[in-house]
């Protein structure tokens, strides 16, 4: 398999696209706080429940702080907040009685849709200003930042 080339990036360029990754991280970050907070959550309850909604399945607190990065200790908080709001439920494992395993319950989507909608109008305005294949090499950067983040972040090294 050939290498991927690769392309020397002047110092302006990474500052350029550091400060721009800087300043959407703390919008998206203050957007879903917000969505959160409208929810009954806070921000890392949040993503928890994204996270963990995203699997195949009931999850085990285990593999909700490896898809999460938080302690153990921190995730039996979180499912504790999520189960008392109604998001989450805690059930038995069918295969060892041991095991409890953490099952995302249905979501209200017509409730929940309108505090995602202003997001995804704004997704849908910009890709309007970019032709087919503009959005593929807009498509490829982000998959490949969400790759070495997801790597960096929780020692993953699954594709994007």
């Amino acid at each position: 398999m050939a290498a991927e080339p690769r392309y020397p990036v002047p110092p302006g360029v990474l500052e350029r696209f550091a400060e721009l990754g800087r300043e959407t991280s703390t919008l998206a970050v203050l957007r879903h706080a917000r969505i959160a907070e409208r929810m009954g959550l806070s921000g890392t309850d949040h993503k928890a429940l994204d996270l963990a909604s995203r699997a195949q399945g009931p999850l085990t607190a285990g593999r909700i702080a490896q898809l999460t990065g938080l302690s153990t200790g921190a995730v039996t908080g979180v499912i504790d907040r999520l189960e008392r709001a109604g998001f989450v439920r805690r059930v038995r494992d069918t295969q060892d009685r041991r095991k409890v395993l953490v099952e995302i319950l249905p979501l209200d989507e017509e409730k929940l849709a309108p505090l995602f909608s202003s997001a995804l109008d704004v997704v849908e305005q910009v890709l309007e200003k970019f032709s087919p294949e503009e959005r593929d090499i807009v498509e490829r950067y982000e998959r490949e930042v969400l790759l070495l983040m997801r790597n960096d972040i929780l020692g993953e090294t699954a594709s994007a």
